[in-house]
């Protein structure tokens, strides 16, 4: 199973729609026979992948896979009838398939008279596909909300100004983990006063080819002329200021999994509130202000009891640019995740 995982975590492989498979199929003596990774929506499937390379020697063979054989046809057919029709004796799989559409192979499997396990590394393979298994389950995208922040917590000086609170590295830092996600979500506010594009760019500022969708939450209209509304990348309006609303409409209607949440405090505040941020990253810049915009507006909270909570799980240290003489120093980034709810 570790060699399935690190073929599905092969690089080059477009993040979603599809989750990332790997499959090794095995003769009765253990001997390695075929193996095969899905890379990308359209081309075949791990399993089948690693079938066309055993040829024959898949006939009796262990095929183990990181996730469950699909069990519908889309564009490619179903992985669970390719193992049946190969003469495969046993299926290990690491994690069951949460997409209802495409659940149920191991199923058709034993009533092929094919022996199946599950189980075997499942965190592992969760790991590799967390924000897909994550919206399967819950029916809306993982949130990454992420914000800078001056030592006070600060997003903004007292006259508006916010341009730069984090530093150049930082900057780049932000376009890194954007291209992990398949959105980029604002509201109408932040449009309207910073006029962002929101797109990602490369190390030397030039855009990417695959591009995030970027949403816009709000009812009003987006000004004419907004840099979102230009042809760099693709741009959803969603008019409401339901955060759940929001994100059900980016899963259901948009097949999104994994939303970069860059919203203004007062839609920050919603998010919280609604209990849908799932993952905060903070770039935390050495400066003072005193006053200005908070991070995050009032959540209603009026004792140190009912702060929301917050689990660190990653510091990174970003250097400052020695060649910019606007550089704010040294950032910090923290990764957090909201404290899971005690039980009882």
């Amino acid at each position: 199973m570790q060699r399935a995982l690190q073929l599905a975590a092969s690089p080059g492989v477009p993040l979603g729609p599809n989750p990332r498979v790997g499959c090794v199929l095995l003769d009765p003596d253990g001997t390695v026979v075929g193996e095969g990774f899905h890379h990308g929506a359209g081309t075949p499937h791990a399993e089948v992948e690693a079938l066309a390379a055993a040829g024959e020697r898949a006939r009796g063979a262990t095929a183990v896979v990181t996730l469950e054989p699909c069990n519908h046809t889309g564009r490619t057919g179903p992985c669970s009838q390719a193992l049946i029709a190969a003469g495969v004796a046993k299926v290990v799989v690491a994690q069951r398939d949460p997409n209802p559409v495409a659940g149920g192979g191991l199923e058709t499997l034993a009533e092929a008279g094919i022996e199946v396990e599950h189980g075997l590394l499942l965190d592992d393979a969760r790991g590799l596909n967390r924000a897909w298994s994550f919206a399967h389950e819950n029916g809306r995208p993982f949130v990454t909300w992420k914000f800078a922040t001056t030592l006070d917590g600060r997003s903004a000086a007292s006259d508006g100004s916010s341009r730069w609170v984090s530093s150049p590295a930082a900057r780049r830092d932000t376009h890194v983990l954007r291209a992990l996600c398949d959105t980029i979500l604002v509201g109408t506010n932040t449009v309207e006063v910073d006029d962002p594009q929101l797109t990602v760019r490369d190390a030397d500022g030039g855009l990417l080819e695959l591009q995030p969708l970027r949403a816009v939450m709000g009812e009003r209209d987006l000004p004419a002329g907004s840099r979102v509304l230009d042809d760099a990348a693709e741009t959803v309006q969603l008019r409401t200021h339901d955060p759940v609303d929001a994100l059900e409409t980016l899963y259901r209607d948009h097949g999104r999994q994994h939303v970069f949440f860059e919203g203004g405090p007062k839609l920050a505040a919603a998010f919280l509130k609604a209990g849908v941020v799932d993952e905060v990253l903070v770039y935390v810049a050495p400066l003072l202000l005193g006053s200005g915009k908070s991070a995050v507006a009032n959540l209603g909270l009026r004792s140190i009891d009912k702060a929301l909570r917050l689990d660190l799980v990653d510091t990174l240290v970003l250097l400052p640019d020695s060649d910019d003489p606007d550089d704010s120093g040294i950032n910090l980034r923290l990764t957090l995740r909201p404290t899971a709810p005690k039980e009882g």
